[in-house]
């Protein structure tokens, strides 16, 4: 009987023999999967190309969205060097032009006006011209030298859109107005040009610029 007893006894021998499933925990050493460090191995896709790649990517988008940026700011100043150098032109054309401030005569502002008269939208404002032609030629002239001057420097812009707007309007309800197809006339182009400047101003390489910086650092 005492041996029977002791046998529970040689069982606890036995569990504790039955440690081997703590050596069965030595199957921790199937850490083989963890040995299988391909997993971590295969962290290799962050040290891949391929996320090289993808900083390749956004680097170039960065610089590619840099541009865009520049380039929007940037994007009236083609039309304003353009407006302004054409209006100074037409201004200088005029007054270096004895002919055209005559009230008659070939190439005169007169002449002009008569011959538009009847095809112009408004033919009281063309009257109004005729009642002084050669005041009306100096005003036209000296106006779009003013407008080309402040559009092309950039000083006291939006005035200078306006100016030059209004120039535009007037001879396209006079000058231009006969002309068939209406896209064919040069003055409703300018006249939606001026626009844009209109409502942005110069806010970039201008005098209005350069003044507004110079009252914020004061």
């Amino acid at each position: 009987m005492t041996g029977q007893t002791d046998r529970p006894h040689d069982t606890g021998d036995g569990t504790s023999g039955t440690g081997g499933p703590g050596g069965a925990g030595d199957t921790g050493g199937t850490r083989g999967p963890g040995g299988t460090d391909g997993p971590r191995g295969t962290d290799g896709p962050g040290g891949t190309s391929g996320s090289g790649g993808n900083g390749g990517y956004a680097e170039r988008k960065a610089t590619f969205d840099q541009w865009k940026a520049i380039a929007s700011r940037y994007a009236l100043l083609p039309l304003r060097i353009f407006l302004g150098v054409t209006f100074i032109y037409a201004g200088l054309d005029k007054l270096t032009d004895p002919a055209f401030f005559a009230d008659t005569g070939s190439g005169s502002i007169g002449e002009m006006m008569r011959g538009v008269r009847d095809g112009s939208a408004i033919p009281a404002l063309v009257d109004l011209a005729l009642n002084n032609p050669t005041g009306f030629g100096y005003a036209i002239a000296f106006g779009e030298l003013a407008v080309g001057l402040g559009t092309l420097f950039g000083l006291f812009a939006r005035l200078a859109a306006l100016g030059g707007a209004l120039i535009s309007l007037s001879l396209w309800l006079t000058v231009s107005w006969q002309v068939n197809p209406y896209y064919l006339g040069n003055d409703l182009a300018y006249l939606m040009s001026w626009l844009p400047l209109l409502l942005a101003g110069a806010p970039v390489l201008s005098l209005d610029w350069l003044l507004a910086e110079r009252r914020r650092i004061r």
